[in-house]
């Protein structure tokens, strides 16, 4: 009998063998992030300014200002979280030695009709969540809006281009990051004992997701922790990144559109409040979601595992050619 196909989180025992490859992948990773990424991202921009005649150390300065964000700043924070796509492509091809597309699923690619469903079934959850949010009382620390919407300034204007256009490449980047490279790092490190596999590329993913994101209240932490969970399920049960990445895309927009509207972007980037009300709302939207795109996958007999033999490096080798 052929054994049977990979799962997601699993995908890296298709590669190169070796126990001290993923925690290797995941420290250089890290290190692309705080280290070579930034420098990368903002030389463009220090050219653009010096090009412009204007001073590059204030501008700079005021470009990774994110107490008080500019549509450049947002636009070059964007394109930082989205450069996560081409590094985790760069160590899984060079500690993996599988190809890029193993990322995305396990077809191995984007399946782009899926995304779009999985795009119309957050709307679903969303108005769902709609629903929940009107029995919840507004009050509590956290939310500051004033009930008024904001004038359509230049600014606004210049925020909403970044936010339309750039924002879907930082959640996909966050994505291929959290979900994708370190899922499969987590489920190989654990790989010989099948139920804390699945458990741990889940759940560890997550715990770095809601860290990463920086001081957190108690709330806000717990609500950024259970997005990463339910998305890490997602991935896992669905066989690839696209449920999460709409769900992603999704509550981005909605954030950053309703600080937009109402507040400002920089009480979306550092939410230094936060209320256990908003929980019930947030997590609606989640487990309805999650509901939808299992229920609908299963219909659609989604496949959730590779077409290959699982032995070491036969995704390397054997790979499905689209």
């Amino acid at each position: 009998m052929a054994p049977e196909g990979l799962p997601y989180h699993l995908i890296h025992r298709g590669g190169r063998p070796g126990a001290w490859r993923p925690l290797v992948g995941i420290a250089a990773l890290a290190a692309a992030f705080l280290v070579i990424v930034p420098v990368l991202i903002q030389l463009p921009f220090a050219l653009g300014f010096a090009v412009a005649g204007r001073p590059v150390g204030d501008s700079m300065e005021r470009l990774i200002d994110l107490d008080d964000p500019t549509p450049l700043g947002l636009a070059y924070l964007n394109l930082a979280l989205a450069s996560a796509i081409p590094v985790a492509w760069l160590v899984t091809r060079l500690f993996h030695g599988l190809k890029p597309r193993w990322l995305a699923s396990v077809f191995p690619k984007i399946r782009w009709g899926w995304l779009l469903t999985c795009f119309g079934l957050s709307v679903v959850a969303l108005v769902a969540t709609l629903f929940v949010s009107a029995l919840v009382p507004a009050q509590g620390e956290g939310i500051e809006t004033s009930g008024h919407l904001n004038d359509f300034t230049s600014t606004i204007r210049d925020f909403l281009i970044v936010v339309v256009l750039l924002t879907p490449l930082q959640a996909a980047g966050e994505e291929y990051a959290f979900r994708g490279y370190l899922t499969q790092a987590f489920g190989g490190l654990f790989d010989r004992w099948p139920r804390l596999s699945r458990g741990a590329a889940i759940l560890l993913p997550a715990v770095l997701f809601a860290l990463a994101h920086g001081a957190q209240s108690a709330p806000v932490f717990f609500d950024r922790l259970a997005f990463g969970i339910v998305a890490g399920l997602l991935v896992v049960f669905t066989g690839g990144l696209e449920a999460g990445i709409a769900m992603h895309v999704l509550n981005n927009w909605l954030a950053f559109g309703l600080a937009l509207a109402y507040t400002d972007i920089a009480s979306t980037l550092n939410p230094s409040g936060g209320t256990w009300w908003t929980i019930p709302v947030t997590l609606t939207q989640s487990l309805v979601y999650l509901g939808l795109v299992l229920w609908v996958a299963r219909r659609r007999r989604l496949r959730t595992t590779t077409e290959t033999p699982s032995g070491p490096g036969v995704l390397v080798a054997s790979g499905p050619r689209v």
